[in-house]
């Protein structure tokens, strides 16, 4: 069949299940925007307030979904917008097909109105990408994109489309979805582990005493929750989780250590110093978690498993590993290791769980980040979805929100991107239409981004919006007050906007509070309002994320209190 390449991309888009997009029109792209406009009871287009809005959110589809989240941007600024979406997708391995339209074949590299090689910008933070400057390809390439997105370890792709490849014809003949297991382009999936390797890495298990599970993002991207959940209770072994490992394992399952690293537990990072066998699944050892390269997990083997060969070895050296889908190997070893009880170890761990940080139990009327991740789940319950931003309420939400299962805790861990959370609570709600969807945001991180506020009041999306506002970039000024003398060098927020007022002038109600009573209420009246709502939390200026590890300590030297140096 004979079609412009703009409706090659619209047929592309559904052949492979797209149902959604999300984007900013421009002029190298209105041939595309024109056929979406005319398919519209097929595709639904959501426009945000800026590109980078627009590339998160649809980060946010595919993290809550685990499909792919499609964005399209226009030229030059337009494709250069997404760059930090993007990179944001690329460093936490989630599935993003960008489409960015470029200036036509004869006038590109001529340094046109709005000409950006926005592939050779985009090459180390994708996957892949593609010009398509041929109409003939474009389908062919569409479908590589995705195949390339969803397969191995998923990231982003970029297609870069000039405008005339999208008003030139082609035939174009519709396909199945490729099976998501490698093309041309994209790492094949690893060769399926003989028997031997598997029955050796069984029996390093079944040698340790004092086993410890180090669960990563890899875990959820691979669907592997319940093998993980089964291997941990199959071993009794404790499990710590990253950051991007929030679900994996239910937080208060009794095996879960919680979070490892910086911000870690007394009880994740301990068990690393004594554990004699860290089994990492779908982790990467980011600097985060080891803190100091050289001093993590001395007394202890690592067996690392995963799906991506260049993790092996990259960060800290393992004695044994497994490469390929953690679904199939985790359902391999579960046939051959034999059940365990309880042991001192196990009574080890549960002594390290009761050692707190003094401000985690500190009770007081006013508000605190414990009460208010308390006080927010008993009212939005374990099947709400949950989006950050990125700085201290980030850490507090990962360490005091209990999270039940994979996919409901949606934050942006290896890029740390402010920013990125308010535009992916609505790809998540877009894609949970009858689910809460709660963003927890911190004032310096909220404003970056606010202007999607107007994205959310415009489809009357029911996202809660929680604002910790405590007037100051509060990570950055928690290390200027413990590491450069209470030196606060540009970081103290003393300037508008009146987030109230703000919400306010995009019609959404909103309230401001200052204690547990307040926020319960307000909460209450946010949720009955049955669609978009603001609740600004004031909090001290000083109130700190603990514990910490210092950079460059082991893990097992993390602070408890702020006067310990």
């Amino acid at each position: 069949m004979m079609m412009t390449g703009a409706r090659i991309v619209v047929e592309s888009l559904v052949e492979q299940g797209v149902d959604t997009v999300f984007g900013y029109p421009g002029g190298t792209v209105l041939n595309i925007y024109d056929e979406l406009f005319k398919n519209s009871d097929r595709i639904r287009h959501i426009l945000t307030a800026h590109e980078q809005g627009a590339a998160h959110a649809a980060d946010g589809y595919a993290r809550s979904t685990g499909r792919p989240g499609v964005v399209i941007a226009t030229s030059g600024p337009g494709a250069t917008n997404l760059v930090t979406g993007i990179a944001t997708a690329y460093m936490d391995s989630s599935p993003l097909v960008a489409i960015t339209g470029n200036v036509p074949n004869h006038l590109l590299g001529k340094d046109s109105f709005q000409e950006v090689d926005i592939t050779g910008v985009t090459m180390p933070i994708t996957k892949h990408n593609f010009i398509v400057k041929d109409v003939a390809r474009l389908g062919e390439v569409l479908r590589q994109a995705f195949d390339i997105a969803c397969s191995g370890r998923p990231g982003p792709v970029l297609v870069d489309i000039p405008k005339d490849v999208t008003a030139a014809l082609a035939d174009w003949s519709p396909g199945a979805p490729r099976a998501r297991t490698g093309s041309l382009f994209a790492p094949k999936l690893p060769r399926c582990l003989d028997d031997s390797e598997v029955e050796e890495a069984a029996l390093i298990i079944k040698a340790s005493r004092m086993p410890l599970i180090y669960a990563g993002g890899g875990v959820i991207a691979a669907g592997a929750s319940a093998e993980l959940t089964l291997l941990a209770e199959r071993l009794h072994a404790p499990v710590a989780i990253s950051l991007m490992g929030h679900g994996a394992i239910p937080s208060r399952h009794p095996l879960c250590t919680g979070m490892i690293g910086m911000h870690g537990t007394k009880a994740s990072n301990m068990a690393v110093g004594k554990a004699d066998l860290i089994i990492a699944i779908g982790a990467r050892f980011s600097d985060r978690v080891v803190s100091n390269a050289s001093r993590f997990a001395k007394g202890g083997r690592i067996l690392h498993i995963d799906i991506d060969p260049a993790e092996i070895n990259k960060n800290v050296a393992g004695c044994r590993y497994l490469i390929g889908d953690l679904a199939e190997i985790l359902r391999r070893l579960l046939k051959l290791v034999a059940a365990r009880e309880g042991s001192d170890w196990n009574g080890d761990i549960e002594d390290w769980k009761r050692v707190q940080p003094p401000s985690h139990s500190r009770a007081r009327a006013e508000l605190h980040p414990r009460g208010i991740m308390e006080d927010l789940h008993a009212r939005i319950g374990d099947d709400a979805f949950i989006t950050t931003e990125v700085g201290q309420h980030q850490m507090w939400t990962a360490q005091f929100y209990p999270f039940t299962r994979p996919r409901s805790f949606i934050s942006s861990g290896g890029l740390g991107t402010m920013g990125f959370g308010t535009g992916a609570s609505i790809g998540v709600q877009i894609a949970h239409p009858g689910s809460r969807v709660a963003h927890i945001a911190g004032d310096g991180s909220f404003r970056m981004n606010c202007a999607e506020l107007a994205t959310i009041s415009h489809y009357r999306l029911p996202i809660l919006i929680i604002v910790m506002n405590n007037g100051t970039l509060g990570m950055v000024r928690q290390w200027q007050r413990m590491f450069y003398e209470g030196r606060f060098a540009e970081t103290t927020l003393d300037r508008p906007p009146d987030f109230v007022k703000l919400a306010d002038a995009y019609g959404i109600p909103a309230w401001r509070v200052s204690d547990s009573p307040e926020f319960r209420s307000a909460v209450d009246a946010a949720l009955a309002s049955g669609g978009p709502a603001l609740v600004e939390c004031r909090i001290d200026i000083d109130e700190a994320v603990l514990p910490m590890v210092p950079s460059g300590r082991a893990l097992e030297e993390q602070i408890l209190e702020e006067r310990e140096d």
